[in-house]
């Protein structure tokens, strides 16, 4: 999911403000305000399924920027498993702060407070999806050092396509090009082996992690979380 606007990310976001980890607490106090701030960016908000997902699981990945009054005024939302039977790979899947607050570096801090526990956990790389266009995200992420490593066509429910970000946390595993290999460009032709150039279809791993970024989870009746039904 994405950030917000990180211009005044010089300014001191305010001495008062505290940081702390969602932890293992099922049911937090403050799962009611994660859910609405996080809902007022997205066109369908998630079912509290889709946030008991991630929280029950990672809940120690998941910090809150709180203000004097303990109201929620930024979340950040991650989880870290194994990808593929690979790298073990963290995934930022909701970023957002309070439109009164942005510009003051919060989005920043959480960013980096998520890393640094996902590095502690021994995490290869931190993946994430955020809508091309969306510069202020883009430039929160690149400045901690992520890299586009794919556009994704039509990848969110509105229809808008989406960067994948990596960064890569262990020099043992570099930068690939996440083409599928028949679809690698050839040289001199088509995407000139720009990793930015947009695939005409998406993978099995890109459909996993679509599904991921926009938690369409479903349960072994084939509910999905989102509130529709999955296919018979």
């Amino acid at each position: 999911m994405s950030g917000d606007s990180e211009a005044g990310a010089g300014k001191d976001a305010g001495a008062a403000l505290r940081y702390v980890c969602y932890g293992k607490e099922k049911e937090s106090p403050h799962l009611p305000a994660i859910r609405r701030l996080i809902s007022k960016d997205l066109s369908e908000p998630y079912s509290i399924y889709v946030y008991r997902y991630f929280l029950y699981q990672w809940g120690e990945l998941c910090f809150m920027a709180l203000d004097p009054s303990d109201n929620v005024i930024g979340v950040i939302v991650c989880k870290l498993e194994p990808h593929r039977g690979g790298p073990l790979r963290g995934y930022i899947a909701m970023l957002a702060t309070r439109q009164e607050h942005r510009g003051k570096g919060i989005a920043s801090k959480l960013v980096r407070m998520a890393v640094e526990k996902m590095r502690e956990q021994d995490a290869d790389e931190i993946a994430l999806e955020t809508e091309v266009d969306n510069i202020p995200s883009l430039r929160i992420y690149e400045n901690l050092g992520f890299l586009r490593t794919k556009r994704l066509h039509r990848y969110y429910l509105n229809g808008n396509p989406a960067y994948r970000l990596v960064l890569y946390l262990k020099p043992g595993i570099p930068y690939k090009p996440t083409y599928p290999p028949e679809m690698m460009p050839e040289d001199g032709g088509g995407g000139g082996g720009d990793p930015l150039h947009e695939s005409a279809g998406l993978m099995s791993e890109d459909l996993m992690a679509r599904q991921a970024a926009q938690m369409r989870i479903e349960n072994v009746e084939g509910e999905r979380h989102d509130g529709m039904r999955g296919p018979p």
